[in-house]
């Protein structure tokens, strides 16, 4: 029996990580970084989108916030042409 490593980002917890394999476990470490820096980034947009948009609930905000965060490379490319944010969808 062959022993393998697997990664998993804190943020996440090993129970929802355990619970979610295929999107939150990892056979690189690099992979898991990545994954931790999206959800560091989208705690601090869920803070910033709850603090600008009078209403907004916790539950949306942080759906929200994990969408700009995993599209933040499409987001960053928007910033100079914003007709990129619905182009990839057509």
């Amino acid at each position: 029996m062959a022993v393998q490593a697997v990664y998993f980002s804190d943020r996440d917890g090993l129970d929802m990580a355990l619970k979610n394999p295929e999107t939150m476990l990892f056979t690189s470490k690099a992979d898991a970084d990545a994954r931790d820096k999206i959800l560091e980034l989208a705690e601090e947009i869920q803070v910033f989108l709850a603090r600008k948009v009078e209403g907004l609930g916790d539950d949306m905000a942080e759906k929200c916030a994990m969408a700009i965060a995993e599209d933040k490379d499409l987001f960053q490319r928007a910033l100079k042409k914003p007709e990129l944010l619905n182009a990839a969808q057509e």
